[in-house]
């Protein structure tokens, strides 16, 4: 057989020389199409193995169209966060035989919207997390054709599956449980605005307390979802006239920080005052004590995300909605002395 190819790898064209075949021919017969007679199949893939031709991934999938590639947006959030949402998101797409093209830490509605913009014409798919209202999606003027699930977005957005939280019911049940312990003066620490979930857990705060602590006045500290903000809005809790009876921080790794700051200031948790998360990340039960949060399976949420995305992907359905009600894990940092 030929194979004086010369120093560069044989190409379709070449495997279609020595069949003496079209290179459409040679693409349908080494991509399994049924409008093949079987003996040409069988000589072009004999031909294809004997110079050592292997299809190019890119241009395969430029000629069919499909780029076995999904692409992922994620904004400027917590490691912690991004790990557990990403373990479920790849184990679904290597289930699947699909790869992962992943851009993350965008702290602005233009940088993200410059990501997405990227992925256009290199991912079948896109699954993007949408602080800012789902509008950077809009924005990129992505194709009517590219499906699209916004994770954990508003849910506001047009023309696109959504996969929500319901954080501020989430919140609601928090401040339920703590006014339910006795609690009255309740300080909440809000996550980096304007985020959609933190947006949205504050406002589950402020309407608890307009509810449930009619007359008492709401105290919100800005934090920044990590420990450091945490800790400072802590301080900045003691440092006032009053120190409140409960906090709840609108993710644990802020609740962790303040956490630091109380024991710092020599506070007991919960014998001096209370603290609460969200999220319920793995470090959260292994606390002194273990802290009291509200459980999102992130892990679980990615997988559901990719597995939602994969069906407009395979023209299963039009876009569809799905909100996730998180699950309240009482444990020692709310249990309020008698």
């Amino acid at each position: 057989m030929e194979k004086g190819m010369g120093a560069a790898s044989p190409t379709i064209r070449d495997v279609a020389r020595l069949a003496n075949v079209s290179v459409a021919t040679v693409s349908r017969a080494l991509n399994g199409h049924d409008n093949v007679a079987e003996a040409v199949r069988k000589r072009v893939v004999e031909i294809a193995s004997s110079i050592d031709y292997s299809p190019h991934h890119a241009a395969r999938s430029l000629s069919r169209g499909r780029t076995h590639t999904v692409g992922v947006v994620l904004p400027d959030l917590p490691c912690e966060f991004f790990a557990r949402l990403m373990c479920g998101i790849d184990a679904a797409a290597r289930e699947r035989g699909l790869q992962l093209l992943v851009s993350g830490h965008h702290r602005s509605a233009d940088s993200q919207a410059a990501a997405v913009r990227v992925m256009r014409g290199r991912v079948d798919g896109l699954l993007a997390i949408s602080p800012y209202g789902g509008l950077e999606v809009a924005a990129a003027n992505l194709p009517r054709s590219l499906p699209v699930l916004l994770l954990d977005s508003d849910p506001a957005a047009d023309g696109v599956s959504i996969l929500g939280v319901d954080n501020h019911a989430g919140a609601m049940a928090m401040m339920r449980h703590l006014v339910d312990q006795g609690y009255r003066d309740i300080a909440f620490i809000s996550g980096r605005l304007p985020h959609f979930n933190a947006t949205e857990r504050l406002r589950g705060y402020m309407d608890a307390m307009a509810q449930l602590l009619p007359g008492v006045p709401a105290r919100v500290v800005q934090g920044d979802f990590d420990v450091q903000s945490g800790s400072r809005a802590g301080e900045e809790l003691l440092a006032g006239p009053r120190r409140p009876d409960a906090v709840f921080a609108a993710n644990d790794m802020m609740a962790l920080g303040c956490m630091f700051a109380f024991q710092r200031a020599g506070l007991r948790i919960p014998d001096d005052i209370g603290l609460a998360g969200f999220n319920d990340i793995p470090l959260a039960s292994h606390t002194s004590p273990p802290l009291t949060s509200m459980r999102i399976d992130l892990s679980r949420l990615g997988s559901d995300a990719f597995a939602m995305l994969l069906d407009r992907m395979e023209g299963d359905g039009e876009a569809r909605t799905r909100i996730v009600q998180p699950e309240l894990v009482v444990r020692e940092s709310t249990a309020k002395p008698v």
